[in-house]
């Protein structure tokens, strides 16, 4: 198979099937300032040929990493399935328009809570965070709720795609496509396990 897009979406609509929880979920690495790296697991929103999608508050430690250093890493990994998906390349900013859509999208509770939320900010007590949200919601009791100017999305444009398949005896099959930039045609070599 020449596309890695058309391999990811076999497999993970193969894990939809089975994964019992977010086969959507993928681990997000990131590098601060300091050159310390730093994972946390989000959800895949969007795919297609141009990268994966996923959105979160700007002001949290993995967009703060990202304005600092937009090389990043995500890892699907099916247990059911037996399968993974590592992923290297660089994290760019989606359209206002593709945040505004999808944004819209989510429940109501869930567009309350992003501005309710100073993601990743020192919190005092958990009754803290829950009088602010009973104060957001009462704010837009009756209203719709628009997205927060700190609500964003951001998509991993990859470089780098590896499928690594499990196999008795740790006889791995590892598939790898590679690019240099977004206009190039991958490049596909198999790696020893």
């Amino acid at each position: 198979m020449d596309n890695p897009f058309t391999l990811f979406e076999n497999w993970f609509e193969a894990a939809k099937k089975v994964e019992l929880n977010d086969p959507d979920a993928m681990c997000l690495a990131t590098v601060n300032a300091s050159g310390q790296p730093s994972t946390r697991m989000v959800l895949l929103k969007g795919h297609d040929e141009r990268g994966f999608v996923f959105y979160t508050n700007s002001h949290s430690q993995k967009a703060r990493d990202i304005a600092q250093n937009p090389n990043v890493s995500l890892c699907f990994h099916w247990k059911s399935l037996r399968k993974q998906i590592r992923i290297l390349g660089t994290c760019t900013p989606v359209s206002a328009e593709e945040v505004d859509a999808y944004f819209a999208s989510r429940g109501r509770e869930s567009r309350l809570g992003a501005w309710a939320s100073d993601q990743s900010a020192l919190l005092d007590t958990r009754e803290t965070f829950l009088a602010k949200i009973a104060d957001i919601t009462r704010q837009f009791e009756g209203k719709d709720v628009p997205r927060p100017p700190h609500w964003w999305g951001y998509r991993v444009v990859p470089t780098q795609i590896e499928f690594w398949e499990d196999r008795p005896h740790r006889l791995h099959d590892r598939t790898i496509f590679t690019r240099k930039t977004d206009e190039e045609s991958w490049k596909t070599h198999k790696l020893y396990p």
